[in-house]
């Protein structure tokens, strides 16, 4: 279904277009990244925020542990500062591409099996897919943080895939 390369520029598309993102929320001040925007998470930050939660679930999840809604809280209104975010946010993308980058082709095989929080019942999911909507929930949310940028008067870079080799 996938291979090790595609994880690789998966990841490298990811940082970039985080990269991107924050660069473009850069502009905005505190207000504007925390204002209610319609969208589903509400607000520029608070979307981002999600992303940084939701990576770290997973990657723990992808190391093999099972109950990581045990220690990793779903946390929307933290961190509230934008240094400490920008900064957790590029560590975040550096474990993404470490991750990716010591990915071999057995680690794509299998089942990913975790408890839900406060769940009893196991579930198991195929590895590869798991993998594929890693990336493919990071790009939808970009996508909505994107456009409230945009809205806001923001200018993200473009988010062609093809225009990644360009990216550096």
């Amino acid at each position: 279904m996938i291979t090790t390369d595609y994880c690789r520029v998966m990841a490298r598309y990811t940082c970039w277009q985080n990269r991107s993102l924050v660069s473009a929320a850069d502009s905005l001040d505190h207000s504007a990244r925390w204002a209610e925007r319609g969208a589903f998470f509400g607000s520029i930050a608070r979307t981002f925020n999600h992303l940084l939660w939701d990576d770290a679930l997973w990657l723990a999840r992808f190391a093999g542990d099972e109950r990581p809604e045990d220690h990793i809280e779903p946390l929307l209104d933290a961190p509230r500062d934008w240094e400490t975010f920008k900064a957790v946010r590029h560590a975040r993308d550096r474990e993404i591409e470490t991750w990716a980058v010591n990915l071999n082709e057995g680690d794509l095989t299998g089942e990913v099996g975790w408890y839900p929080a406060g769940g009893v019942e196991r579930i198991a999911k195929d590895r590869a897919l798991c993998i594929v909507h890693f990336f493919n929930h990071q790009t939808h949310h970009r996508g909505q943080i994107h456009a409230m940028l945009t809205a806001a008067g923001a200018v993200p870079d473009v988010t062609d895939l093809p225009m990644l080799e360009r990216a550096g």
